[in-house]
């Protein structure tokens, strides 16, 4: 029997437009999939593929999309803006809702604020409320709660890659995407407290993003540094830079995951 293959989807807004390309790559080229683990916007696109939407009508979703279709004013002092609007949209076009009924087996990440725990969502429950807390990010999105009273955030505060999440459940290979590793070429040396304190949060992010690099038997980081996580209306160009960077690292992938059939065959 062969090893079971998971993806750890990171996160990284807009940016994450880019997992859809390498998604494209792997089902073209007949890479299994068992289990897929995302992050904020891995979450979105690694539950939506989990659910059984193909990579073509995801991105058609994402062409559709916008920061003011994805959000709206929350009017809270936890946060400006609530991603409800997320919530809905999902519900409208994910074929399965629960993570109970996923053809394939997925997990999103969130944080607990006041812990600072990572939290797995899987096995049961609604997908898009764990979806929606795994992209709250922290100062802009409002927190959500849960039925436990746990206040929840962005993964990408514990789990920007969630290579741990994925071996959790059960992935013996892990493929990582890393969308946010790719040194950003847009920054220069920023002039204000406000650009100082988003500059060192995005550093640390990507060093974080990189700690967890190493439980992943292949690491996939598309060449996408020049493009800011906010511009959400450079989808294709995003997914085109998502297959260039898995095909560079396919004849990788198909050779440990032909390996590992070939000892399954003799064993």
């Amino acid at each position: 029997m062969r090893k079971k293959v998971g993806l750890a989807l990171s996160g990284g807004a807009a940016k994450g437009f880019a997992h859809l390309g390498v998604l494209k790559v792997l089902v073209e080229n007949n890479i299994p999939i068992d289990f897929i683990t995302g992050t904020s916007a891995g979450s979105y696109a690694g539950g939506g593929f989990a659910s059984g939407l193909t990579v073509e009508q995801m991105i058609e979703i994402g062409r559709q999309a916008s920061w003011f279709r994805l959000s709206k004013f929350a009017f809270s002092a936890k946060g400006l803006i609530s991603n409800a609007p997320m919530r809905e949209i999902i519900n409208q076009t994910f074929p399965t809702k629960k993570f109970e009924e996923m053809p394939i087996p997925f997990a999103a990440v969130a944080c607990d604020l006041e812990t600072g725990e990572e939290v797995i969502f899987k096995d049961k429950g609604d997908v898009s409320f764990a979806i929606c807390a795994s992209c709250a990010i922290p100062g802009v999105f409002t927190p959500l709660e849960d039925e436990n009273g746990r206040v929840l955030v962005d993964g990408g505060v514990v789990a920007p890659v969630p290579t741990r999440a994925v071996r959790k459940m059960g992935a013996e290979i892990i493929i990582a995407v890393d969308v946010i590793a790719d040194q950003p070429k847009f920054w220069g040396t920023p002039t204000t407290l406000l650009g100082v304190f988003i500059q060192s949060a995005m550093l640390m992010l990507r060093a974080a993003s990189k700690m967890q690099h190493y439980r992943a038997d292949v690491v996939i980081i598309p060449k996408i540094g020049h493009l800011r996580p906010d511009e959400i209306g450079k989808i294709d160009e995003f997914v085109k830079l998502g297959e260039e960077a898995a095909l560079e690292k396919l004849d990788e992938i198909k050779a440990l995951v032909e390996a590992n059939q070939e000892k399954g065959r003799m064993s």
